[in-house]
């Protein structure tokens, strides 16, 4: 089942966000369309975890606005899934592949009803899209974690979001997993959903997003990639670190 369909996903109106007195991020502008894939790049400290948080609705925006499903952000969870950087499952934990995947549907069917068909139907599709039905029944905890990043994007998937949020998804995942967790955020956004991706990668940002917002602690740029990751942007994002035009792709020289 599709999600349901908007004409902006997500809306960045001059978007700050702080905790408490102390700004994380400010002024942020621009807007996430249903089918495509916007990356936050810029360095550690940058924001992008607060801004992310800020749509999860988590933490407070203290000036402007962010709009998530033309509602505020903490009314639209239900249709917004998260895949964090760690996930806080103990890998030694006694769960199935296929049971962690299943967890996706509970925001749909409640923990206290018994999925049914047609949710382990929708989580085996899901484990599918990211090429590991055949390790459904093994222990979670034993997966390498390039696997385990695409049981819990699975996870994600399963639970048919209208907004996918991913924190630096791709951090120590090997090639074969990270072009499988690229193709199933691609099946996604084929099916009309949003999807933000913060990265630290200029190269997938540039191959592979349709827009890019550049941060560090305010907002440099949002728009294509070709437009955003340049030479002098990224000077000033990065605070004047040497950069290199590559044949294959952005290299930042520090």
């Amino acid at each position: 089942m599709p999600p349901p369909v908007h004409d902006a996903a997500i809306v960045f109106t001059h978007a700050s966000v702080a905790y408490d007195r102390f700004p994380a991020v400010e002024q942020v502008n621009g807007t996430v369309r249903p089918g495509e894939i916007v990356a936050l790049v810029g360095p550690n400290g940058a924001g992008k975890s607060s801004l992310i948080k800020a749509v999860l609705g988590l933490v407070p925006v203290v000036a402007g606005s962010i709009v998530v499903l033309g509602r505020p952000p903490a009314q639209a969870r239900r249709q917004v899934a998260y895949v964090p950087q760690a996930d806080t499952l103990d890998p030694n934990f006694p769960i199935s592949v296929a049971q962690v995947v299943l967890m996706g549907r509970y925001r749909r069917i409640g923990w206290l009803r018994p999925p049914g068909r047609a949710d382990r139907a929708a989580a085996a599709a899901a484990l599918a899209a990211v090429g590991l039905e055949h390790r459904a029944r093994d222990r979670f905890g034993l997966l390498s974690g390039g696997q385990r990043q695409r049981v819990l994007l699975a996870r994600a998937i399963a639970s048919e979001p209208a907004v996918l949020v991913l924190d630096e998804p791709f951090n120590g995942v090997d090639v074969v997993s990270q072009e499988a967790l690229l193709g199933a955020v691609r099946e996604l956004t084929a099916r009309g959903a949003a999807v933000i991706i913060s990265t630290h990668d200029l190269t997938l940002a540039q191959s592979a997003c349709d827009r890019v917002c550049l941060l560090n602690r305010r907002q440099f740029a949002f728009g294509p990639p070709a437009d955003v990751l340049t030479p002098p942007l990224l000077r000033q994002a990065y605070g004047g670190a040497a950069l290199e035009l590559a044949d294959h792709g952005l290299i930042l020289a520090r």
